[in-house]
């Protein structure tokens, strides 16, 4: 019998490909250095990303789950990890730990309406929860796609998004809070698409990613539609440092981000998120 992988052990992976979304934001596509490092993932999960002789940090797995040959990877270059690993070129040898965490509700939202409300980078961890929907498609009621970022130069996937824009069977909103050059679309924060958004709130999913402030402000505005809290989900990253539960960096009341998140449904944690 084959001995279980150390979870703290790094296996090394390839940059494929590397793709610039923002200035400062970017795609790492990784390649595992054998057919024996792929591992499946479900969407919301992450890795650890380890950067040689740097550091590592977790970041969301924010490719397609029916392709896990490709492990997919955007992120902000913020930190001291994320800046070196902003500089790596193709070819070059990363190590990942994973995939760790919890999932999005996909397979439970079936017969559900589906609402995936996104801010700034958040649209990346939910974008496996898209693919996975899309390649499903008739198993959900109505989805919808509301995502808000700071300017027009701010988007992801914009190419993604168009195309999404244009089927028949997926309703995309993109909203912007100050619009720049030759933007023509909606401006204002994202919650304001939220009033109007065309989904059964008493038979919806909802499925939340952004900035705190932002899932804060969304969750009322949800709240006020009619739709429960125990319906609501919401991604919360802080401070995961070995992602196992070990060292206690990410404890968030009596829970542990890594392990019990970091997707969480809001009536789980609603008496602690809304604590400053």
């Amino acid at each position: 019998m084959a001995a279980k992988p150390d979870p703290m052990i790094p296996i090394p992976y390839r940059i494929e490909r590397i793709g610039k979304e923002t200035d400062d934001t970017f795609t790492l596509e990784l390649l595992p250095a054998d057919d024996l490092s792929i591992k499946p993932f479900l969407p919301g999960q992450f890795n650890m990303l380890y950067v040689f002789g740097v550091g590592e940090v977790p970041i969301s797995i924010s490719g397609d789950p029916f392709h896990p040959q490709t492990l997919v990877h955007t992120t902000r270059a913020v930190g001291t990890v994320t800046r070196a690993m902003k500089k790596l070129r193709k070819d070059a040898l990363i190590g990942v730990r994973g995939p760790f965490g919890t999932a999005w509700p996909v397979e439970k939202a079936a017969g559900d309406d589906v609402v995936i409300i996104a801010g700034g980078i958040g649209l990346a961890p939910l974008r496996p929860v898209i693919y996975s929907i899309l390649a499903q498609r008739e198993r959900f009621g109505k989805i919808v796609l509301l995502y808000g970022t700071r300017t027009p130069d701010d988007i992801l996937f914009r190419k993604e998004l168009e195309s999404w824009r244009k089927r028949f069977d997926m309703e995309v909103f993109v909203t912007v809070d100050r619009a720049a050059g030759n933007w023509m679309g909606n401006v204002g924060v994202v919650t304001q698409l939220i009033p109007k958004a065309p989904f059964d709130p008493y038979n919806a999913t909802a499925m939340i990613c952004g900035p705190e402030v932002m899932m804060r402000y969304t969750i009322m505005a949800l709240e006020n539609r009619g739709v429960k809290h125990k319906r609501i989900y919401i991604s919360l990253e802080r401070n995961m440092k070995c992602a196992v539960g070990f060292c206690g960096h990410c404890q968030y009341g009596p829970k542990f981000i890594c392990k019990d998140g970091a997707v969480f449904r809001y009536d789980q944690v609603d008496d602690i998120f809304m604590l400053r």
